[in-house]
């Protein structure tokens, strides 16, 4: 799932169902896909009224309610140091990809942001390759390939004026991508509602100088739609982590391409954004490039790990 980046994606379950569901999964991961599609909706509706670090800080603020029913788990964790600090370096690069996805948003055609959010997989797999010495086989080669010729594919560097606000989308990537590995690190170090709640707080502390660097007044039109930024990103979360404990990610992954369909149409009708073929053919690139490796890599551990009922040595 390539979700918007202005909240913290929920940490993946660690284990499925013994019984998966796919087609409810794929259902709530549609439902998934509609509303990060209405998130991005809402920012494009706040427009270049508001700076980037001001939307960004005030999303978050006003989805702090949401956290009230994760304090009882937070109160009861045991941290270290080290999980303190990942907490603030994750902070951190989700903070700065915040930002930049805010300010794209209100530069770029919501296709061009949806098709460029597909590369955080990609960076993920790579961060894993460096820093976990994961092996780079021949398909996650040619995964990272293809998703980059994707990438070239929707920016065409040369044939059409590349805005900042593309370059922003690359650089959102690769923060985002950051905050993910970290979210997969701390999550076999604090419990789910630990990691959201601790990222939805240091975000906002991290940001509110940067928002009140560049504060604007706002008025009731602005802080209703960025409240309803805030539901549709909650909500979206926990219907994308319904959909992962309903079915594997070789079922749910195939769908989310549907949103860049949506955020396409939503462009034309609402905001008179002109339909892109090459941002729908590089955003198929990609996400084909990230299904076919979260398909080998589940036919693979799927072969080595023994079935319950085989003898163990």
């Amino acid at each position: 799932m390539a979700p918007s980046p202005d909240a913290p994606p929920l940490p993946l379950p660690r284990t499925h169902p013994t019984a998966p569901q796919p087609l409810v999964g794929m259902i709530w991961m549609i439902v998934t896909g509609l509303c990060f599609v209405a998130v991005t909706a809402s920012v494009k509706m706040v427009g270049t009224e508001v700076p980037a670090g001001q939307s960004a800080f005030l999303r978050y603020a006003l989805g702090l309610v949401f956290l009230i029913p994760m304090w009882p788990a937070v109160r009861a964790a045991t941290l270290d140091r080290k999980t303190w600090g990942l907490f603030g370096l994750r902070g951190v690069c989700h903070s700065v990809a915040v930002i930049l996805w805010f300010f794209a948003m209100s530069r770029i055609p919501i296709a061009d942001v949806t098709a460029l959010n597909y590369l955080n997989p990609i960076y993920v797999m790579l961060l894993a390759v460096v820093l976990l010495k994961e092996r780079l086989g021949p398909w996650r080669i040619g995964a990272v390939g293809v998703a980059f010729l994707g990438t070239l594919v929707i920016v065409r560097p040369g044939f059409r004026e590349i805005d900042t606000g593309h370059i922003a989308m690359l650089f959102t990537a690769v923060a985002m991508a950051a905050s993910y590995f970290m979210a997969k690190v701390l999550s076999d170090r604090a419990r789910p509602e630990v990691v959201v709640f601790m990222l939805s707080v240091v975000v906002p502390v991290v940001l509110l100088p940067y928002a009140l660097a560049v504060w604007v007044p706002i008025g009731w039109h602005e802080l209703g739609w960025l409240t309803l930024t805030a539901i549709f990103a909650t909500a979206g979360h926990y219907t994308m982590t319904l959909a992962f404990t309903k079915a594997p990610l070789t079922v749910t992954q195939p769908v989310t391409f549907l949103q860049l369909i949506w955020a396409t149409l939503l462009g034309v009708v609402v905001f008179g954004e002109p339909a892109d073929v090459f941002v729908m053919l590089g955003g198929a690139m990609i996400i084909t490039s990230i299904t076919v490796v979260t398909w080998r890599e589940a036919r693979r551990k799927k072969a080595v790990t023994p079935p319950p009922d085989a003898p163990h040595a």
